[in-house]
């Protein structure tokens, strides 16, 4: 039988650290992890996207806490509700997607999750995804749970309310998201459910099923949110979200163009360093220290865990290098072009440091890049290969050799 840990010292800091609230209460979970008894936990992550991102590692580092102490961990693909479409936070309606879809976004879920979790060996953390039930589900099943709720209960949620007063729709599917997502308690027999604190309302619509279903009690984790000292979170709409499958260059890179008010909470949610250490550099740069270097150790350290120290140390040198010294690195991508002459849009394509031509365009407006140190500012500018060999940049980070 798997050994439970039951250190006061280490229970209280993976309760207190980056945690926003624990339902009903961290007194009644601490009681429970005090006693020796092993609880089951999971977070769910529905393939929206093709890669995890940072917002989810903090998650699945908190997971790897639990079950560092022994505790079973359950990573939970949300290929069921993920077709469906979490509606918070959302002033649309999510577009919905097919199974085939999800299940191609999830592809590198568990290479990516694994740079925090043990998938194998002792206590190996699960992989399990919500179809195995929620395909099984009958509209008996789905009227029975649903008759646990209220629409008000729903309706009440900020997004929700935004919508009637925009005179937006509200789907009948998105009333049934949190019942989906919180069936999963009830299937899986959960103690404990994590999450971010945006995910309250549909973690604790587990809790209040696993209690009518299963009349047990299921605790509820809800954790910080990364964002900076005024409340602005790290994320795609800010253009500073760290995929996972982000090359380390770019990771690092990303991380340092954070504002310097967001390294403190980042430190605790992200990284793998001790309380201690943690406590020690909020108190060094509330003393003035430089953000800078602090900055650098943060970069460091979460790309540490998602690749090892030796690339991290790699990361680390090219944006010194390339950021610091603005000198363009040794070993950076080649491609080799035909024509003399080439339209800036297609050559950045081609290049592949922009995904499409909207990016490219965009970039350009910009001012962000450069054709051997020049800055291009005009879309239909044509690049004139007279040289052997030009440099394209991106920003400050990415470059390419065109080679003619």
């Amino acid at each position: 039988m798997q050994k439970v840990i039951t250190d006061k010292k280490r229970i209280q800091e993976i309760l207190e650290r980056g945690v926003e609230k624990i339902y009903p209460n961290k007194e009644s979970l601490e009681k429970v992890l005090l006693s020796g008894k092993r609880i089951r936990l999971y977070c769910g992550y529905d393939p929206s996207a093709t890669s995890l991102h940072i917002g989810n590692a903090i998650s699945i580092n908190k997971m790897a806490q639990f079950q560092e102490l022994g505790h079973e961990v359950i990573f939970l693909i949300g290929d069921f509700t993920g077709m469906i479409g979490d509606p918070t936070d959302k002033l649309a309606t999510r577009k919905k997607m097919t199974r085939d879809e999800v299940l191609s976004n999830s592809k590198l879920y568990k290479q990516q999750a694994s740079a925090y979790l043990k998938f194998d060996g002792e206590n190996s953390a699960k992989i399990r995804y919500n179809s195995e039930w929620s395909d099984k589900m009958t509209f008996k099943d789905l009227i029975e749970l649903s008759s646990n709720f209220t629409v008000q209960q729903m309706i009440v949620r900020d997004m929700f309310r935004k919508r009637i007063k925009e005179n937006k729709p509200i789907y009948i599917h998105e009333f049934l998201y949190p019942l989906a997502q919180g069936y999963d308690s009830v299937a899986m027999d959960i103690d404990l459910e994590i999450g971010g604190n945006d995910q309250m309302f549909n973690m604790m619509t587990g809790r209040d099923l696993q209690k009518a279903v299963n009349n047990k009690e299921k605790f509820v984790m809800t954790l910080k949110l990364l964002a900076d000292d005024k409340g602005k979170k790290m994320g795609k709409s800010e253009g500073n979200a760290v995929f996972l499958n982000e090359t380390p260059e770019n990771m690092y890179g990303i991380i340092m163009s954070w504002p310097d008010g967001v390294i403190n909470i980042a430190f605790e949610l992200c990284t793998k360093l001790s309380l201690e250490e943690v406590n020690k550099i909020k108190i060094e740069l509330k003393n003035n220290a430089n953000p800078r270097d602090f900055k650098m150790k943060l970069a460091y350290e979460i790309t540490k865990i998602n690749y090892n120290s030796d690339i991290a140390d790699k990361a680390q040198n090219y944006f010194i290098k390339t950021v610091q010294k603005k000198e363009i690195p040794n070993d950076i991508k080649e491609i080799n072009i035909k024509n003399k002459s080439i339209n800036i849009i297609e050559l950045l394509v081609k290049s592949k440091l922009v995904n499409s031509k909207g990016e490219a365009r965009r970039l350009i407006k910009q001012n962000a890049i450069k054709i051997d140190g020049k800055i291009i500012n005009d879309d239909k500018f044509n690049v004139e290969l007279i040289k052997k060999i030009t440099i394209l940049q991106k920003g400050k980070r990415g470059f390419v050799k065109v080679l003619y």
